[in-house]
Order: structure tokens, then sequence, then C-alpha cells
């Protein structure tokens, strides 16, 4: 009877999570891939979430965060969420300086405590285009303007 408990619960027991390269910054504005975990909630479902990259204060200082869930076996983006957080660049909405996601039901982008409709032309444009603007406004703010 135990031999049926244990193997009953070692099918409800998930694999091993995959491991996946992404990029993280480091010193400057230089980037170091790294391993980070993917787990799979379902069959139908995987969702990424890496580790918080902490930004030197010499370089404006915050947090970037990513969440993205996709559909399998297609990989469709079906929820997405990133962000800068820094509280010395603006303290209201817990930090976050700037945002996308689509956790309302809408894609749209935080900015400093407003919120705008975006459209969602694709995961990887979008990523590009949040890497173009956090370090813009790091930048700004290590200058002093």
């Amino acid at each position: 009877m135990e031999a049926r408990e244990q193997s009953a619960a070692s099918t409800l027991v998930p694999a091993q999570p995959r491991i996946r390269n992404v990029v993280a910054l480091t010193s400057a504005w230089n980037y170091e891939i790294m391993p980070v975990k993917r787990r799979k909630l379902s069959k139908s479902v995987e969702i990424y979430t890496p580790k918080d990259a902490l930004i030197p204060a010499r370089l404006g200082g915050g947090v970037l965060k990513e969440s993205v869930t996709r559909e399998l076996p297609s990989k469709k983006v079906i929820s997405y969420a990133l962000a800068y957080v820094n509280p010395a660049i603006y303290a209201g909405d817990n930090g976050r300086v700037l945002g996308y996601d689509n956790k309302h039901g809408f894609s749209h982008r935080h900015f400093m405590g407003q919120v705008t409709a975006e459209a969602f032309l694709g995961y990887a444009e979008l990523y590009e285009r949040f890497e173009r603007e956090w370090q813009e406004i790091a930048i700004k703010f290590v200058n002093g303007e």
C-alpha cells in the first residue's frame, strides 16, 4: 500500500525546471549571460520569472523585475510584467518608475504613477523598448537631469 501512495505522490510532482540563459546587468552597461530557472505550472502554461536584477548605485540604482506567462505548445505570451523600480527616482506606486504589463485585461505602460494604454506588438519588441527606456531614465538620474 505504501508503494502505491509513493508512486501516486511522485506522479504529482512537477518535472525538474529547465535552465535558460538570460541577460543580466553587470558593471557599467555590460551584460552577462546567466542561467535562469523556468517553471511549468501545467502542461499548457509556462511561467518565466528570473531573479530580480539589482542595478548598481553608480548606474542609477534600482531593481529590474520580469515575469512572462506563455501558453504551450504555441509559446504565445498570455501575460507579462516588466518593471524598473527605483524609489530614489519615484516614491509613488511602490517605487515603480517604469513598467509594462497586461494584468488588468489590457496592455499598458506605467510611468511614475501614470497609466496609459499601449498596443502589444510582441514581447521581444516590448522588451527592447523597456530596456531602452529604463536605461535613459537611469542615465538622466545619474546626470542629475
